[in-house]
């Protein structure tokens, strides 16, 4: 057991100082990779007079996103300490680096772009509370409308055959409200509806557990704040006890001073 303690102790769950360096220097780069992933995505999903080679073209940019965004990973994994116990903490972003190799399965390749986005935000998570909200949900809605419009549109029997109508099924999905007037008749869409349910899930509940935890600690400080005023009040008559007792103690002092005078007059 001690050594076990004094392993922990040498190795903290969080040191990780190599991969921590990397990360902070490829955070942005990948923030922008991010971006022009998802630019190209949209792009390949929403243009209907694109040619073959225009095509092409932007399935090249994917698939060189996603390369460097596995490189990326396999950096990182390269560079800690305890591998397995990096793969055991992130397995969101080996399930999204080798299942896009296959070609149903390339929509989750904004699962990727996603948690690269998300990276931009950790820190005073609660202090940009408002933000990161609007921003992730506009986010992930708008993914999973591409994606499930992606795999949707040319199904036959399929009720989502716009961008309109991925949007308004993303709308409900997120929600919780469901009409079932719109939904997904493939595995991949199902797959992504159950994604934005876990996920529209999560993401209500971390901002709640943040907001939760935001007045936890506000109530704290002013409970904090009353102890102290407490404290002082009662240093305060504790000082004011002892002057008190001094002057009274002078006082008796005067007095006996006075008597022997009065004797001798």
């Amino acid at each position: 057991m001690a050594e076990h303690m004094a392993e922990r102790e040498v190795h903290p769950a969080d040191d990780e100082p190599q991969v921590t360096r990397w990360e902070r220097g490829a955070d942005w780069p990948l923030t922008g990779l991010a971006v022009v992933f998802l630019a190209a995505y949209a792009w390949s999903v929403l243009a209907t007079t694109l040619s073959v080679a225009g095509h092409r073209w932007l399935e090249v940019v994917m698939w060189t996103t996603w390369v460097l965004f596995t490189a990326d990973y396999l950096a990182r994994l390269v560079l800690a300490r305890r591998r397995w116990r990096f793969v055991w903490r992130h397995p969101l972003d080996l399930v999204v680096t080798v299942l896009p190799m296959f070609r149903p399965l390339r929509m989750l390749r904004l699962v990727t772009v996603l948690v690269s986005l998300n990276r931009q935000v950790r820190g005073d998570f609660r202090g940009r509370i408002g933000i990161y909200v609007a921003g992730a949900t506009v986010l992930v809605s708008f993914a999973a409308s591409l994606a499930v419009y992606d795999v949707e549109r040319r199904q036959p029997g399929a009720s989502i055959t716009s961008f309109g109508d991925a949007v308004w099924w993303t709308v409900t999905t997120i929600s919780t409200v469901g009409y079932g007037d719109r939904y997904p008749v493939t595995w991949q869409g199902r797959l992504v509806a159950g994604m934005l349910m876990v996920g529209g899930i999560a993401l209500l509940g971390t901002v709640t557990a943040t907001i939760a935890s935001w007045f936890v600690e506000k109530l704290g400080a002013v409970e904090t704040a009353v102890e102290q005023v407490e404290k002082s009040e009662l240093a305060t008559q504790v000082e004011l006890a002892e002057v008190m007792a001094e002057l009274r103690r002078l006082h008796r002092r005067l007095d006996e001073l006075q008597v022997p005078t009065k004797a001798a007059t």
